[in-house]
């Protein structure tokens, strides 16, 4: 669903914190979407800050394959009830979003077995077709004609079942509200939104919800409040009307009033992990930082490893300057990707490394990962060469020092250009 957050007047260090807060919650669309308004943020007003450049442009990409991979199930599920033509659209998405060559291979596959479906219509469509097969052909055509209906059905695609039928039963402005609010078209979102709230006006509306973000990015956030409380008692299950809430309690410094919130939660909805991250944000964003340390600690021990509860227990424990617990704890992360055969977040390898460098460990499995993340982030590359020449430095060897100086010059220069 759509949650986003008020905008104006926030840096890009609040809204990568809402793109977090979206992606703990598997929101991946928003998630996307705010880490892309926080680049653009960061560009127009400290293009300096490489460190943050490097952790938005991997929360994209993360946050694009997490996309991807959501459109591919999506599109299975469609051609297993025989509906071929109508996944190409999901197919084509996730083709898009995804840089990963395995699942690059699996949707051309996919494609190439719609095509041959495709052809196979063709041949058979002729004059002495019969009634039956004419009845497949007809399931077979297109379900949406309209500019904006296919991309609709995609986004509520990855709806719970339950509440994408709704959505798509909502009606023509509903359509064009939600659509628009995805675009970030928050006054034109809000004008239809409420047309139809008014066509669709029983408690069990989940417009509400949608309405309720786009008043919040009209900095209406007492008009999103009164709709949220109202929607939640009719879907007092429904975690992202809760994270909302936060969300406008943190703005307005409300942190025990948050608390309260989650802690009056139906019992199984307190209990998942969802809603203890979101006590964990809380005491972090209320400055609580040794409790939140503990609530982490208590999390991991209790529960098992959590990749999000980890990274939020690192950076309460940078918030306390608490260095080498913070880059012990990236060096576990690192290390559970890798047990896992799944790709090192480079935000996680530069975290560690940078933090190496600042206590003094200079040596060459540092130096190969910041040699990695010229690979992953090249866009960065001037920030790590310089990295790079400093372990040189270090080692005693002047002429890489030298010429990784010049590599970061070089680069420095390019980015300039740009």
């Amino acid at each position: 669903m759509s949650f986003f957050k008020i905008l104006s007047g926030k840096t890009a260090e609040d809204l990568e914190k809402k793109g977090d807060e979206f992606a703990g919650f598997e929101l991946w669309g928003k998630s996307k979407l705010m880490y892309e308004r926080a680049l653009d943020r960061l560009e127009k007003a400290s293009p300096q800050n490489l460190e943050l450049q490097t952790r938005l442009h991997e929360k994209i990409r993360q946050t694009k394959e997490a996309l991807a991979h959501n459109h591919k199930q999506n599109a299975e599920e469609i051609i297993e009830g025989g509906y071929h033509e109508e996944a190409r659209q999901a197919v084509d998405l996730a083709l898009e979003l995804t840089e990963n060559l395995e699942m690059k291979r699996e949707l051309e596959q996919m494609l190439e077995e719609i095509e041959y479906h495709q052809d196979k219509k063709i041949k058979t469509d002729s004059p002495f077709f019969n009634e039956e097969n004419e009845e497949e052909e007809e399931i077979a055509e297109p379900i949406f004609d309209e500019e904006g209906d296919e991309y609709f059905k995609s986004l509520c695609g990855t709806l719970p079942e339950e509440v994408q039928k709704a959505y798509l039963g909502y009606g023509e402005n509903f359509r064009a509200g939600y659509l628009a609010l995805n675009r970030g078209d928050f006054e034109i979102a809000e004008d239809y939104l409420s047309r139809a709230l008014e066509e669709n006006s029983s408690p069990d509306s989940y417009i509400p919800l949608e309405l309720a973000t786009a008043h919040l990015n009209m900095e209406k956030s007492d008009e999103a409040q009164w709709l949220l409380e109202s929607f939640l008692k009719s879907h007092p299950d429904a975690l992202p009307g809760y994270q909302l809430l936060c969300e406008i309690l943190w703005e307005r410094k409300n942190f025990e009033e948050a608390e309260a919130l989650l802690s009056s939660l139906p019992g199984d909805l307190s209990e998942s992990v969802a809603v203890k991250i979101l006590r964990g944000e809380t005491l972090f964003n209320a400055g609580s930082f040794l409790e939140a340390k503990v609530f982490y600690r208590d999390f991991l021990e209790t529960y098992g490893w959590n990749e999000t509860v980890a990274r939020g227990l690192a950076k309460t424990h940078e918030a306390l300057s608490e260095q080498i617990d913070a880059r012990h704890l990236y060096r576990e992360i690192m290390g559970h990707c890798q047990s896992c055969h799944a790709q090192v977040d480079p935000f996680i390898k530069q975290k560690y490394a940078d933090l190496c460098i600042e206590s003094g460990m200079y040596d060459t499995d540092i130096l190969e990962l910041y040699l990695s993340l010229v690979r992953d982030i090249p866009d960065n590359a001037a920030y790590y060469y310089e990295k790079i020449s400093l372990i040189y430095a270090a080692l005693g060897n002047e002429k890489e020092e030298r010429r990784f100086r010049s590599f970061a010059t070089k680069a420095e220069g390019e980015n300039r250009k740009r």
